[in-house]
C-alpha cells in the first residue's frame, strides 16, 4: 500500500457519523454515456455538424446539457446556433433517452441496502431535472426520497445551493451528510456545502484526477459505500 493509499484509508477511518447520502447520477449511479453519445450526435447531425467521438462526448459531460452542447458544436458557432442545437437535443431525448443506459455493478443492491439500514438517500445531478426523474424511475425506482436535476431553482454544481436544499428536504444537516460522485466537480460541491466527500472510481474520471481533488474518501466498488452508513 503506497503512502497515498494509506492517507486515504486514514481519512476514511476518521469519517464522521453519517446517516445521509446524496448521489451524483451520471458516472456514479448509472452509465449513461452511450445514450449521451447517440443523442448528442443525432442533434449535431440535424444541425448539419460533424459528429463527436465517445471520448470527446465524455470530456464534455458533467456540467449539464448547455455546457455539453457548447463544447460539442464546431468552433466558431454562435450562441443562437448552440441554443438551436440544445433545443434539438431536448426534442430528441424522448426518442433516445436511456435505452442504452445501465446501472453500475452493485449499485441497485447497495442503494437498496442503504435504504434498508435507514439511510436518508437522494440524487443531485447536473442532468436536466425531467431526465433525472425519468431515468431514476426506470433503473432505481423507489430508492430515493428526493431527486433533483438542473432547473430554475437548482443551479449546476459546484454551486452548493442545490445540495444544501436537498439536505434540508431530507431533514438532515451537512455534518451528517456525504455527497457521492465521480468527478472533481462533485468533490468541489461537497467542499462548498460543508459535507463529507466520497469519490467513486468506476465513473467518467480517472482516479488520479479524483485524488488530486482530495476527497474525504475514495471507493472502488459500490459495496464499500455501506461502510459510511
Amino acid at each position: 500500500m503506497n503512502n497515498l493509499d494509506a492517507a486515504m484509508r486514514e481519512q476514511v477511518s476518521e469519517k464522521p457519523c453519517l446517516d445521509t447520502l446524496i448521489f451524483d447520477l451520471d458516472g456514479t449511479l448509472l452509465d449513461t454515456l452511450p445514450d449521451l453519445v447517440e443523442l448528442t450526435n443525432a442533434a449535431l447531425r440535424e444541425c448539419g455538424w460533424p459528429e463527436r467521438t465517445p471520448q470527446e462526448v465524455l470530456s464534455f459531460v458533467g456540467n449539464g446539457v448547455k455546457a455539453l452542447m457548447y463544447q460539442a458544436v464546431p468552433e466558431g458557432a454562435d450562441s443562437e446556433d448552440v441554443e438551436n442545437a440544445m433545443r434539438r437535443w431536448k426534442a430528441l431525448y424522448p426518442a433516445y433517452g436511456y435505452r442504452l443506459t445501465k446501472a453500475y455493478d452493485g449499485i441497485p443492491e447497495t442503494i437498496a441496502e442503504l435504504k434498508r439500514r435507514g439511510a436518508k438517500l437522494a440524487v443531485l445531478s447536473n442532468k436536466f431535472d425531467g431526465a433525472v426523474h425519468e431515468v431514476i424511475d426506470a433503473y432505481l425506482p423507489g430508492l430515493f426520497a428526493v431527486a433533483h436535476g438542473e432547473c430554475v431553482d437548482i443551479p449546476r454544481k459546484p454551486d452548493p445551493a442545490g445540495l444544501l436544499r436537498t439536505i434540508r428536504e431530507l431533514g438532515s444537516s451537512p455534518s451528517r451528510t456525504a455527497y457521492v460522485g465521480d468527478s472533481t466537480g462533485d468533490v468541489a460541491v461537497s467542499r462548498n456545502a460543508g459535507v463529507f466527500s466520497i469519490a467513486v472510481t468506476w465513473g467518467y474520471h480517472t482516479e488520479g484526477r479524483l485524488l488530486e481533488a482530495a476527497p474525504d474518501a475514495i471507493v472502488h466498488h459500490a459495496a464499500e459505500l455501506l461502510e459510511f452508513a
